[in-house]
């Protein structure tokens, strides 16, 4: 007569494979989530920059502040500077938010 079931050891070492895979899971999820949240934070960023370029286009000025709810977590600092070209200065925009900064230049003309 044969008994049936599992032995102490089978099921250790069946709960020690989940368990392995299972941490491997977690830390692979968490990683992907930090990379999708850095991603969010420099793709808001980079938009808010554009933005700010585009108002600068009209009314260029150096300044800094904080930007509206709810990307009130993002600061700026934008500057103007003369080219080397005559009639043309350059604009700079930085934006930073957590450990990320974007940074945007562009020429106009005065």
């Amino acid at each position: 007569m044969t008994k049936k079931g599992f032995t102490l050891l089978e099921v250790m070492i069946a709960l020690a494979i989940v368990g392995g895979i299972l941490i491997t899971l977690i830390y692979t999820l968490n990683y992907n989530l930090g990379i999708i949240e850095r991603h969010e934070t420099v793709t808001v960023a980079t938009l808010l920059a554009k933005d700010k370029i585009n108002n600068m286009e009209k009314t260029p000025e150096n300044e800094k502040g904080v930007f509206d709810a709810p990307y009130d977590r993002y600061a700026y600092e934008t500057f103007v500077k003369d080219s080397p070209y005559p009639g043309i200065s350059e604009i700079i925009v930085i934006v930073k938010a957590d450990k990320e900064e974007v940074k945007l230049n562009e020429f106009i003309l005065e």
